[in-house]
């Protein structure tokens, strides 16, 4: 089978003495235990984290060499005596911490998710992540109601449009910050309610005079996948008892928040890691995926795919991320049909 192979660390869209290499011929892993199910996967999705990963950045290291990859979906392919919640043909998704770059991989039936028959399944691998992250912060951590006002930086990235749709269908006011005006077009073509253009506008001078003109106090909810002097920035515009909710920092540069203004102010700050809720409350990860799939066929979501690619073009994928080009998810898509825009 092909599988992208991490040898060494570093930047993976580096054309000399890259990091990453294509196997044309690495082994298809088998069961490993009667619970197991190997999937061929269909498409899996290129997130900052993976990004950060091959260079040694991430805040969880592998042994090398490793197959890199999150999440993904696929068919199933082989099950084990002992599987109960999947046959061969299911469509199915997942997240993994390392291994889905890869024609064929093996997870445990407990951590794979059901996609509805009929969903694209290059859709459904650019859910788990940027959808999950953006539905749990949103409405089981910070449960964001319709009198509320959200902020989301980063908005065209991929936990952004995932962030505003659901701050939609939520029916709060939706503020979104993005850098550029095709990225501008689309926020706006979600419905958001304010959109930021940093390429010719202060974030605090035009959220501050589109609140004045609502009759809004502030912001209630902060969606932080950046970090950086835009965070720190965008917590002046914050109403007493606000709430933050840290996913990433794409900034490079992770925000100081000083806790006697959280005190004063009265503010909640969530972190929200992916990978620990599998071991701590998968119940509520597979209610999650479930409410998704159950929005997308309603047509209330859409994963927006900006770019697709093979897995020998992994590093112009990369280079898609690095430099911002990307409008919602980077796909990397095995027997690709050339889909370059993916909804249910």
């Amino acid at each position: 089978m092909e599988a992208l192979l991490c040898k060494r660390l570093g930047d993976p869209t580096s054309s000399f003495e890259s990091p990453i290499e294509l196997s044309r011929n690495h082994p298809i892993p088998e069961l490993d235990s009667p619970t197991a199910v190997r999937v061929k996967v269909n498409a899996t999705s290129l997130n900052y984290g993976t990004y950060l990963q091959i260079q040694g950045k991430y805040q969880e290291k592998h042994p090398l060499p490793f197959i890199p990859g999150s999440d993904y979906a696929g068919i199933v392919d082989a099950v084990g005596p002992s599987v109960s919640k999947f046959k061969v043909g299911d469509y199915v998704c997942a997240f993994v911490p390392v291994g889905s770059y890869a024609t064929f991989i093996v997870q445990d039936q407990s951590q794979l998710f059901e996609v509805p028959k009929g969903c694209d399944l290059v859709a459904a691998a650019g859910l788990p992540i940027a959808f999950v992250t953006s539905h749990l912060t949103l409405v089981h951590r910070a449960n964001l109601t319709s009198s509320q006002v959200l902020l989301v930086l980063g908005a065209a990235g991929g936990v952004g449009l995932a962030a505003v749709q659901i701050g939609k269908i939520c029916c709060a006011v939706v503020i979104a910050v993005a850098r550029g005006a095709e990225k501008v077009q689309l926020l706006k073509s979600l419905g958001v309610d304010h959109v930021v253009d940093l390429m010719n506008q202060n974030v605090t001078a035009s959220v501050k005079e589109f609140l004045k003109s609502r009759n809004l106090k502030g912001v209630d909810v902060l969606y932080d996948p950046v970090g950086g002097n835009l965070a720190k920035e965008t917590m002046k515009l914050l109403s007493w008892g606000a709430q933050i909710l840290v996913i990433g920092f794409a900034s490079g540069e992770i925000p100081i928040i000083p806790t006697n203004i959280i005190l004063v102010k009265n503010w909640t700050v969530h972190g929200f890691y992916w990978g620990s809720y599998i071991i701590h409350q998968p119940a509520v990860l597979e209610d999650s995926v479930r409410e998704l799939f159950s929005w997308m066929e309603k047509g209330l979501i859409t994963v927006h795919v900006s770019y697709t690619y093979s897995l020998s073009e992994a590093n112009l994928a990369f280079s898609a991320i690095k430099d911002r080009k990307a409008m919602g998810k980077v796909m990397i898509v095995f027997d690709d049909k050339g889909n370059a825009s993916s909804k249910l």
